[in-house]
């Protein structure tokens, strides 16, 4: 398996080539890059290619997806194979006022000029997605399917932490999960200046049994280490990928 990990975990640090550099050493082959790195994709480009890694996924806010022929260029500069969009648009669908069946119309769009250009598109969720709207539905079913096409990167704790069971929604949806968010969840009162999150096989989630069950139950090709907050990226980076080397 090659194993990734999300560059928004190492935002704060201070150099991204030094950043590439000590991932590629820990063991990494790939990254995902985010939204804020793409105002120069040649420079991005060529950073990756320095530290002997590739981008084959990323993640771009709605509002810079709607340029589609600029997202396909950056694409192409960068050798991105598959772009997810990281969250709602507007703050209405945290406070679970959003028209998630227009925003999954919008995605389709998207996708449909994605897609033409050969570039692989879906959607990476928070736990908003699993707070049943007024309507009783959960808006990831509403905006699934309005987006027949459009993949899914499962961001797997965020499930969990919405109260859903990962690997129903594994077995309902398992043909459209094209890549998995590997985020651990601390134990409670644990990791409170990380917001509760934790490195990947120091959390209370079984990640060696979930990495064997998404293999067969869904298409994912992509596995990318993220923590939204931790206070050491480098040692999340190093710390996460030793528990997956260790489990084969």
């Amino acid at each position: 398996m090659d194993f990734s990990i999300q560059l928004y975990s190492a935002r704060n640090e201070a150099s991204l080539d030094d950043t590439l550099k000590a991932v590629k050493g820990f063991g990494y082959t790939q990254v995902e890059g985010w939204g804020g790195q793409f105002a120069d994709p040649a420079a991005l480009a060529a950073s990756v290619k320095a530290a002997g890694l590739s981008m084959p996924t990323a993640h771009m806010g709605f509002a810079q997806l709607e340029d589609t022929a600029a997202t396909i260029k950056i694409a192409q500069l960068v050798g991105i194979k598959t772009i997810y969009c990281p969250a709602p648009p507007t703050a209405d669908y945290r406070e679970g006022k959003g028209d998630w069946a227009k925003f999954g119309a919008d995605l389709a769009k998207i996708g449909k000029a994605l897609n033409a250009a050969g570039i692989g598109f879906g959607y990476h969720n928070h736990h908003w997605e699993f707070a049943k709207g007024a309507d009783g539905k959960f808006p990831m079913d509403v905006l699934l399917a309005a987006a027949p096409d459009l993949e899914w990167e499962m961001d797997l704790a965020w499930l969990v932490k919405g109260g859903q069971d990962p690997i129903v929604w594994m077995d309902k949806y398992g043909s459209r999960i094209t890549a998995i968010h590997v985020k651990d969840i601390a134990p409670a009162g644990e990791a409170v200046d990380e917001d509760g999150w934790a490195d990947v096989g120091h959390g209370t989630l079984d990640w060696k049994s979930l990495l064997a069950t998404a293999k067969q139950k869904t298409k994912a090709k992509y596995f990318v280490a993220e923590h939204d907050k931790p206070s050491d990226a480098l040692r999340f980076a190093r710390r996460s990928i030793d528990s997956v080397k260790q489990w084969g």
